[in-house]
């Protein structure tokens, strides 16, 4: 009989199915049961849900190191890279190869869960009616959140009002429970994976309660959904989306900056977050960004005086930085157990502003108002006028080394360390094992 943990479900079984070996497979780990029985009952169907989550929070996801690696590749004249590790270090030199093992590890870890995903989506009719609609909602906001991470880390970038038939990532969205001609699918364009996305955020958002505990509501869709929106230059959609987040009046700002960071349990601030404990989870952000005296490594990011140099003096986030073990660090990342913040309440403020400026609006606020908030809660004046330029730039502040850096750089058309914002340089490879394995794959210009 096969027998699979399920906590990580069909994790065996990859998009492509390049794990292979059945042997593995029929291996009995604790905690098991049948893959027959796995997603026959309600609560077992849960179960695997809450397992998605523990394989969403994984270090080469948003267990940290989607986050880095943003601000690694858009690294430049602020931070550097010092650590031993080559995967992150061919990142921020823009020298990746086919085999880079840290992008291998976020393009597996990610199919991996979206295929638990799709099982537990397969089996909604056997959860109870008075929960379905959160089930199927958290699953589709997971799936979502990932194909967006996948789409803009492994394909050249969306461009406003254009076709977009570039080559994207494999949409997959049923099960992979064996092996057959069928598992070796091609990559899908831009503008299908982009739809994809909306579709799940958007039917996710519309079926989410408003409160969910740490787990995915209808405010963390609508949330991600503006940062698709804000991503393609559809800034009514945007607006849209974090308007309704604010609005909804489950989040409200912490009044000391410094708060919201470093936290063991979720804070007003937090739409979603990655949940860490001394027993279970992981904080790749403390391990790369912080020194052994938080529980980080020997302090492989180093900020330098050139990102500090962009506050005003009276700026609250400015003191968050510190000296430690012989280089500027971030003070957002000194909890070994902290949780690790996937999107807060501060950005919607900010995306608001911005698409009201772009858009001529006052949606929900004037820009200006929504700009004050973030700006004055950092300890400096409030002001009376604001330009789309500030805007941006007090997003640059506000959300930096949170994971936002190359994102914004692309969907602004702007440059880092001399390469475009579409440049090969800054698209990671498919996985070279993918590559080998299947021969519907196409590589990455550039490897």
């Amino acid at each position: 009989m096969k027998v699979i943990n399920i906590k990580s479900l069909f994790i065996g079984l990859l998009v492509l199915g390049f794990f292979g070996c059945d042997e593995q497979l029929e291996l009995e780990p604790a905690q098991s049961i049948s893959e027959s029985l796995a997603l026959e009952t309600d609560a077992n169907i849960k179960a695997v849900l809450v397992g998605a989550y523990d394989e969403l929070g994984v270090g080469n996801l948003f267990g940290g190191e989607t986050l880095r690696n943003s601000e690694l590749l858009g690294g430049d004249g602020e931070i550097q890279w010092v650590g031993t590790f080559v995967g992150p270090r061919e990142m921020f030199t823009k020298q990746m190869n086919s085999d880079n093992a840290d992008a291998e590890g976020t393009w597996l870890d990610a199919y991996q869960t979206i295929n638990i995903l799709n099982n537990v989506l397969s089996a909604l009719d056997r959860v109870n009616d008075s929960d379905r609609n959160t089930v199927e909602g958290e699953a589709l906001f997971m799936r979502g959140l990932l194909y967006f991470e996948l789409i803009r880390f492994y394909a050249l970038p969306y461009e406003a009002g254009q076709v977009n038939s570039q080559t994207g990532v494999p949409l997959v969205l049923t099960p992979t429970r064996g092996i057959t001609d069928d598992s070796y699918v091609a990559r899908n364009t831009v503008d299908e994976v982009y739809n994809q996305i909306l579709a799940d955020l958007t039917r996710a958002a519309s079926i989410l309660p408003s409160s969910n505990s740490w787990r995915a509501s209808s405010g963390a869709a609508n949330a991600i959904l503006a940062r698709v929106y804000l991503q393609r230059g559809e800034y009514q959609n945007a607006l849209n989306a974090a308007n309704a987040v604010i609005e909804s009046g489950e989040y409200a700002l912490l009044g000391d900056y410094a708060d919201v960071f470093n936290r063991d349990a979720n804070s007003s601030e937090d739409i979603f977050a990655i949940q860490n404990t001394t027993q279970d989870g992981t904080n790749a952000m403390n391990t790369f960004w912080s020194i052994p005296d938080f529980g980080g490594r020997d302090g492989d990011i180093e900020i330098f005086q050139g990102h500090l140099d962009l506050y005003d003096p009276a700026d609250t986030r400015l003191a968050l930085f510190f000296m430690g073990n012989g280089a500027m660090r971030s003070g957002k990342w000194n909890n070994q157990f902290g949780n690790v913040g996937v999107v807060r309440l501060a950005e919607m403020y900010l995306v608001r502003a911005e698409c009201n400026i772009r858009l001529g609006s006052s949606t929900g606020a004037a820009p200006v108002d929504d700009y004050n908030a973030v700006h004055t809660r950092a300890g400096l004046p409030a002001a009376t006028d604001v330009t789309l330029e500030d805007v941006l730039f007090e997003r640059r502040l506000e959300l930096a080394h949170e994971g936002a850096k190359i994102h914004d750089i692309k969907r602004l058309g702007q440059s880092v360390g001399g390469f475009a914002y579409n440049a090969n340089e800054l698209v990671f490879p498919i996985p070279q094992r993918e590559i080998n394995a299947n021969p519907s794959l196409t590589q990455n210009p550039g490897y």
